[in-house]
Order: C-alpha cells, then structure tokens, then sequence
C-alpha cells in the first residue's frame, strides 16, 4: 500500500516569491532542446529516457536501481533536498519522476502547476543555455519502495475485485481496442478509461483542471478504494498518479502499462472492437 501523504501544487507566482529566501532543487523534465532554449533559473535538466528503463517491449519499466543512483548523483539529490518538478506538456514526465522519487522513498516533492508553460504565462524569468554544474550527491545506500509500484500479479488482483480501481489513462481509441500500440489492442478488464489530456487545461498554461476529486467519483473511483493506474508506457499515467498523490489517494502506478500488458498472450483483455 502507498502511503506516501499528499503532494503540495505550488503556482508560478508563489514559487518565484519563495525561491527569494528559500532553496528549493527545481528539476526540469524536457529535452536537452527545450532546457536550453527555457528553463527556471537554477533548475537542472532530467532527460525522460532517465526515467525509463527503455527495454522493449516494456520500455517504461522502472529503471535498474545503479541507473537511479547515477541520476540521482548526478543532479545533487539528498535527503534533505526540497524538490520541485515540473515539464513543458503539464505533467506527464514531471509526475513520472515525482512517481521515481516515491519509489526511492524522497517523499519531500511538489509540482509546479503547469511546469515551463505556466511559468511563462505568468511572466516569470527564464533562462537559456547549458545545464550548469551541480555539486554530485552520494546515493549508494538508495533503497527501492515497492509501494507505489504495481505488477502484472497485482493488476490481475484488481481486475478481479472491487477494492482497487484500475484506471487507464490512454485515449478512449486504445482503450476500445480501435487504435493497436501492442500485439494486441483493448483494455484490462474492469479499467476505467479517462484521459489524461483531460486532467489538464490547454486555456490555463497546462494548469490542473479544477474538481478533480469529483472526477473520479464520477468515474467510479470512491476515496475507499485504491487506485492502479496505467497508460502505455507509464509516461501519461504520470500525470494520474501525481493527481492521485496531489488528492490524498492511494494509488500506485503499473510501470509496465499497456507496453507490456498488451504484448503477452497469457493477460485477460477485453476489445469492444472486436466484440
């Protein structure tokens, strides 16, 4: 069971007046491109493939522990650290490595709402240019949290019961089978299907949307259950676990998603597509 508390969401405008008289280790989720071109100043830079273990079919898959702990060393991680995690689409990547710090057990992090987008909108200082030195970190004593991870054995249990709701957050077309990313296309039975698009507002700089408590009641998902969630590749269902996290819930992530789900032959599915 995850039991990891609630995650803070902290506004552009606020975050900018605390860094005045407070250090916080602002980590920027994007593309070595979109760092150099914009970035919060003092942020370093984590490449998504640094989340990932990137081994087909199930590339999103957690990475090896020594990969963390050189991550994590690279960019100055302590015990101490106040981190602060953003992106540049709101949320995704940013709540897959909020999702990697639970799993290290670096409960200390929040989300800038709306990452670079929002940062921008509100007028904020950026900056351009190459990652700057960071002062590395020892992590060798980092150890593994299972707790906000689900597998294939958990994910059955949930499929066969009432006490964990599974929910995808894949398009509704690879949900009902009519768009194939695996060897074979549909949906975990009993998953509900919401969006993660649809957890983030394109008019408000990539802001959170408002009630989403209310959204998942009306999904089904009661604040009694547990919640396993799921995309493709565990990239979008980072954006759903920070919101399960951000609501108080208990929800862990199934790292290897649809990926890997969908590439065995021996996982129930059900395909509305066919029938």
């Amino acid at each position: 069971m995850n039991t990891a508390g609630i995650v803070t969401v902290v506004e552009a405008q606020n975050l900018a007046e605390e860094l005045k008289t407070d250090h916080c280790l602002l980590i920027q989720v994007t593309s070595l491109e979109v760092y150099q071109q914009a970035h919060l100043p003092g942020a370093v830079l984590v490449l998504p493939a640094e989340l990932v273990s990137g081994v087909p079919p199930a590339s999103g898959r957690l990475p090896e522990r020594d990969r963390l702990i050189t991550l994590f060393n690279r960019i100055g991680l302590t015990s101490a650290s106040k981190v602060v995690v953003y992106d540049d689409e709101g949320g995704g990547w940013a709540g897959r490595l909020g999702w990697t710090l639970d799993v290290i057990g670096h409960r200390n992090w929040r989300y800038l709402n709306g990452g670079l987008q929002a940062w921008a909108a509100t007028g904020l200082q950026m900056t351009q240019g190459q990652p700057a030195p960071v002062v590395p970190s020892d992590n060798a004593n980092l150890v593994i949290d299972e707790s906000p991870i689900a597998e294939i054995a958990d994910v059955l249990a949930a499929s066969a019961g009432t006490d964990t709701a599974i929910w995808d957050v894949r398009s509704i077309e690879e949900y009902l089978g009519q768009k194939q990313t695996a060897a074979r296309a549909g949906h975990i039975p009993g998953a509900v299907n919401y969006d993660w698009l649809l957890l983030k507002d394109p008019n408000n700089a990539q802001r959170l949307v408002e009630d989403l408590d209310d959204i998942l009641t009306q999904l089904g998902i009661h604040a009694d259950q547990s919640i396993i969630t799921h995309c493709q590749t565990h990239h979008r269902s980072g954006l759903s676990y920070m919101v399960g996290r951000i609501l108080g819930r208990n929800i862990r992530a199934y790292h290897g998603s649809w990926s890997e789900w969908g590439n065995r032959e021996d996982t129930p599915i059900e395909n509305p597509a066919i029938g």
